[in-house]
């Protein structure tokens, strides 16, 4: 079985950090390119980030570079997000990706981020 667990979300102030973490199951996780995107209220679900199976490669969307940073871990089939100088419009659920080509998809549940004084 499939599952992608996000955690590491929560209330932060602006400037703050916070590192999301992705835990996953059930899946070959090294032969996966990993995704973190967002979805803020009413607005539609944004690519945050992405690294290849091996890590080697990774890209961001442009208002994160710079201040985000993807990295996973194969040993523990788990991904990260560091996220620092956050802005009050970073505030969205986050969710965690997994991705094979175009034929496997896979999403976790998301976890919450608030970014508010």
């Amino acid at each position: 079985q499939v599952q992608l667990v996000e955690s590491g979300g929560g209330l932060v102030q602006p400037g703050g950090s916070l590192r999301l973490s992705c835990a996953a199951s059930g899946f070959t996780f090294s032969s996966y390119a990993m995704n973190w995107y967002r979805q803020a209220p009413g607005k539609e679900r944004e690519l945050v980030a992405g690294i290849s199976s091996h890590g080697g490669s990774t890209n961001y969307a442009d208002s994160m570079k710079g201040r985000f940073t993807i990295s996973r871990d194969n040993a523990k089939n788990t991904v990260y997000l560091q996220m620092n100088s956050l802005k009050p419009e970073d505030t969205a659920v986050y969710y965690c990706n997994a991705q094979w080509g175009t034929t496997y998809d896979y999403w976790g549940q998301g976890t919450q981020v608030t970014v508010s004084s």
